[in-house]
């Protein structure tokens, strides 16, 4: 909190510098209808008259981020604040940029934002909210209006349309009727924006502790079937009935998400969302009745990240919710797992994440949390050491005893790690002593 104090009393500060040089400085957009809301904003807009010249000019420390669109970076301490010149939008060709931008007024600015709510201005010189819009009514109301036409709005910037999916999700508001009318109109166009800004606002939406009205929203909107359609296809692919007493695949999904902990990962939910999405490209019926999905982990991990991929995530949140997508299964073997095994399956990077993942899969479904226990008593039981310890014996070891270097080194280093794993090696005197006897090798 005392963070947020400083950083709104350097907010303030920036704007008393620019009214003392002659003009307008409000506080604008989010910060505003946190302000309104009664919580602390994350970060501090100002909205102003100077032009970005100006703007430089006032303040030492800046950087343009949008020239052309008015925008500028003033940086004090190491916090940044964007400040923007109050403008009016032409024609947006590209249903993001607009085509010129005019500097303009403050209620010609209000008037071209997405949303009411995001609408509004706040003077720190009056402490006054200043309301062009309707956006304090609305937040009172918790409604999600976009301002002026709707239509129009989201034909400026598709964006808009995810955008409102996920303020109605995160504040728990309703849509206005007319712009979920129109959202519903125009959601088969929200691929002619980038895949990048589609996923940042979907990772900001699955990773709300509202993500499952999110996800029913995306589901409603018909924006879930253009941007997931592998997703939308778990739709009426039923599963066996002892097994997932829950429904189909996509009842499966949605109660998983929202039995998630408030706080998950990128990795974690997407995995939620994806580890079951080669279902309905799998299910077969077996001789006895029973519906199969055989390999659908394997074909699962494949189609994750060619989805992953295609929404632009970064490769190391891809390699990590792939690697959780394809063990996903595992998990119904590890009381039968030896010791070795065990220890390097729970050693892997992911583990724990997959273990909540696997804890939802059951709690979901069958509720057998027999195996998730297991592996929280071995977990405690592993506890007291490295559950990979460091290598009794490596290759220089055995280049001493008068190996070469070759594939058979792999195979040996592996063999004392696995009895060093299960305890039955213990010193490096005791597994050389093995590796001899073993390998019928002599010492130098």
């Amino acid at each position: 909190m005392d963070g947020v104090k400083a950083m709104e009393n350097t907010a303030r500060e920036i704007c008393a510098r620019l009214r003392q040089s002659g003009y307008i400085a409000y506080f604008a957009g989010g910060c505003v209808r946190d302000m309104v809301r009664g919580l602390p904003p994350k970060d501090f807009d100002i909205a102003t008259d100077a032009t970005p010249e100006m703007v430089q000019k006032l303040f030492p420390n800046t950087y343009a981020v949008g020239a052309h669109f008015g925008v500028v970076v003033v940086v004090e301490g190491a916090v940044n604040f964007e400040v923007a010149t109050f403008r009016s939008d032409g024609a947006y060709l590209d249903h993001r940029h607009p085509v010129e931008v005019r500097f303009s007024s403050p209620e010609e600015d209000a008037k071209r934002r997405d949303f009411t709510i995001n609408g509004m201005f706040f003077d720190p010189d009056t402490n006054e909210v200043i309301d062009f819009v309707g956006g304090r009514a609305d937040v009172e109301r918790k409604i999600v209006r976009a301002v002026g036409d709707p239509r129009q709005r989201f034909s400026e910037d598709r964006l808009r349309m995810l955008r409102a999916v996920r303020f109605a999700a995160v504040l728990d508001y309703e849509i206005d009727t007319q712009t979920w009318k129109a959202l519903l109109e125009n959601a088969t166009s929200i691929n002619e924006i980038s895949a990048e800004r589609i996923r940042e606002e979907l990772v900001r939406i699955f990773l709300s502790p509202k993500r499952v009205r999110g996800w029913d929203l995306l589901n409603q909107s018909g924006l879930m079937r253009v941007i997931l359609p592998e997703v939308e296809a778990m739709k009426g692919c039923l599963q066996p009935e002892q097994f997932h007493p829950e429904g189909d695949v996509f009842e499966h999904t949605r109660l998983m998400l929202k039995m998630l902990p408030e706080t998950v990962s990128v990795p974690l939910v997407f995995a939620v969302l994806l580890h079951d999405v080669a279902k309905p490209v799998t299910a077969s019926v077996d001789e006895t009745g029973r519906i199969r999905f055989n390999e659908h982990d394997r074909i699962g991990a494949a189609m994750t990240e060619s989805i992953m991929e295609r929404l632009r995530f970064s490769r190391a949140e891809i390699d990590a919710t792939v690697e959780m997508v394809r063990q996903h299964m595992v998990f119904k073997d590890v009381p039968k797992m030896r010791v070795a095994k065990l220890k390097r399956f729970m050693a892997r990077p992911t583990f724990e994440e997959e273990l909540e993942l696997h804890r939802v899969d059951c709690a979901s479904s069958h509720r057998m949390m027999d195996n998730y226990e297991f592996l929280l008593r071995k977990r405690e039981e592993f506890a007291n050491e490295p559950i990979i310890p460091p290598p009794l014996v490596n290759g220089d070891d055995l280049i001493g005893l008068g190996l070469k270097p070759g594939p058979k080194f792999g195979e040996i280093l592996e063999a004392v790690e696995t009895r060093q794993l299960e305890g039955a090696l213990k010193d490096r005197e005791g597994a050389l002593d093995w590796v001899k006897k073993e390998y019928s090798l002599g010492g130098k």
